[in-house]
C-alpha cells in the first residue's frame, strides 16, 4: 500500500517512505545508544567548537 501523504502533516510523500526513514532514524541512535565510548561533555563540545568556529572567522 503506497497512501500518499499530505504535505501539511508530513515532509514524506508516502506511508513507506516515512516508514523507511522512521527505521533508518531508530537504527541510527540504537547505534549511539550502543557506542561503548565515553560520551563527551557539553562544555567541551562547545569549547571545541567556538575554537573552530574562530579559525573559520581568522582563516577568511
Amino acid at each position: 500500500m503506497n497512501t500518499v501523504l499530505s504535505p501539511i502533516e508530513s515532509e514524506f510523500a508516502t506511508a513507506e517512505e516515512a516508514a523507511s526513514y522512521d527505521a533508518w532514524f531508530r537504527a541510527k541512535v540504537q547505534k549511539s545508544i550502543d557506542d561503548p565510548r565515553p560520551g563527551i561533555p557539553h562544555d567541551q563540545v562547545m569549547a571545541d567548537m567556538r575554537k573552530l568556529l574562530e579559525s573559520k572567522r581568522n582563516a577568511g
